[in-house]
C-alpha cells in the first residue's frame, strides 16, 4: 500500500537541507531500487526555495512507513518540523506497471 510523507521543514533550516541532500538523495534512490518509492519531491516556498518534502513510498503497513521516514537522512539530520504519514491511493494517471 501507498503512503505519503508531508513534510515540513523547521523555519531557518535551508542550509541543513543543502549539507545532507546528497545522502538523502541516495538514500531515496536506495529505495527506488527496491521498488519501495512511488516518487518524491521538495515543496517550494513562494522564492522557489525548499521549505518540505513529499515522498510518496509502497509499505506493507504504516509501521514499516514510519520505519522508512525514520531512516531518511533529513529526518535524521532534524530538518522536519513535521512529518504527517497518511495511507494513499493512487487513483488518476498512475504509471502502468512494468
Amino acid at each position: 500500500m501507498l503512503f505519503a510523507f508531508v513534510c515540513k521543514d523547521k523555519p531557518g533550516s535551508l542550509q541543513v537541507r543543502i549539507d545532507t541532500r546528497p545522502v538523502h538523495v541516495a538514500f531515496l534512490e536506495g529505495l527506488n531500487a527496491e521498488k519501495k518509492l512511488a516518487f518524491a519531491g521538495p515543496f517550494l516556498d513562494a522564492d522557489g526555495k525548499p521549505n518540505g518534502s513529499l515522498v510518496v513510498v509502497d509499505a506493507p503497513d504504516l509501521a514499516a512507513a514510519q520505519a522508512l521516514s525514520a531512516a531518511d537522512p533529513y529526518a535524521k539530520a532534524g530538518l522536519f518540523e513535521s512529518v504527517e504519514i497518511r495511507q494513499w491511493n493512487w487513483t488518476f494517471n498512475k504509471p502502468a506497471a512494468s
